[in-house]
């Protein structure tokens, strides 16, 4: 479960007013909230990095493990997996909430493409000019195969072959629905996947002037700049052809609300533009901390803990 952003705020009102503090508005709060998650979540990296060097340096016993899994189950929320858009022959672009790359990959072996002529229920789609190529028979075999993964070239959303209709018809079944007619399409081959590895801009320069270290279609090299990816050797240049594992940013944090007339803003979760954290619920203490910190009230989280049960047991002995 999340972290509750309106949790947080009521915390931290009730801090800030024990502490004779002045009003904190939505709008500040939601900047502050932005910040500490932010804060919180570039923590998770630095501490997993700490620990597996620690790791790999037998630092750390095995009672330590549970840390590690811990941290990158985290992160593993903010993971990523999107076929990048292409901006100019080789040239391709990162999506607007990247933070980290993970891995990338080229899909070399197009088994098909083509244009969608024709669509019906059950995410079947129909290319009229493959109805002599795509077959069921043999049915343990079909053309494209089971599995097989289709691009949608235009949107860059993808899906799987699921089944494979008979010969003459041009139609093919898909584990999702990602096409619209007149959609480009491209089917990949599972098995040609190669992973491209990430060199410097002057390490590239080197290695694409010898034919013993240019990169090949087998051995594929990136180079990052900015929110721009280059990918070598220069022949790949397909649409929906590179595929980025990478880490989004958190999305931030926007605690929503009701005016009502000469009173307190009250909260409205059912705003369109309301989010929650995206940080665990765990996590509470810490993000109340920073965002305190923010204002300029020192707390520590063990602090930010003990208020909540004093907090708690107030609340019980007033109800009795």
């Amino acid at each position: 479960m999340a972290a509750s952003i309106n949790d947080v705020r009521n915390t931290v009102l009730a801090i800030a007013n024990k502490n004779n503090y002045g009003y904190i508005s939505p709008q500040d709060f939601n900047l502050y909230a932005q910040q500490a998650q932010m804060d919180m979540f570039e923590d998770y990296f630095y501490a997993y990095n700490r620990w597996i060097q620690r790791e790999n340096a037998r630092q750390s016993g095995t009672g330590y493990a549970d840390i590690t899994k811990n941290l990158l189950e985290v992160m593993d929320t903010f993971s990523k997996n999107v076929f990048l858009t292409q901006v100019n022959a080789n040239t391709y672009s990162l999506p607007s909430d990247y933070y980290l790359m993970n891995k990338l990959f080229y899909y070399s072996s197009a088994l098909y493409s083509g244009t969608v002529t024709g669509i019906s229920a059950g995410n079947t789609i129909t290319d009229a000019t493959q109805s002599a190529v795509w077959t069921n028979i043999p049915n343990s075999a079909p053309t494209p195969p089971i599995g097989s993964l289709i691009v949608n070239t235009t949107t860059l959303k993808e899906a799987y072959v699921t089944k494979v209709d008979a010969p003459g018809t041009g139609t093919i079944s898909l584990s999702a629905d990602i096409f619209a007619i007149g959609n480009s399409y491209v089917i990949y081959s599972n098995t040609k996947i190669r992973e491209v590895e990430r060199v410097s801009q002057s390490k590239i320069f080197y290695l694409t002037n010898s034919s013993l270290t240019a990169p090949t279609t087998t051995y594929p090299a990136y180079v990052l700049d900015g929110n721009i990816i280059t990918v070598y050797p220069t022949s790949i240049l397909q649409q929906g052809a590179i595929h980025a594992q990478y880490v989004r940013y958190p999305l931030a944090p926007n605690w929503t609300y009701q005016l009502i007339t000469e009173g307190e803003p009250i909260f409205f979760p059912s705003a369109t533009d309301f989010q929650d954290f995206e940080l665990p619920e765990s996590d509470e203490p810490t993000l109340i901390a920073k965002i305190c910190q923010y204002v300029g009230i020192e707390i520590r989280e063990a602090d930010v803990y003990n208020f909540g049960k004093q907090e708690e047991s107030t609340e019980t002995q007033e109800s009795f």
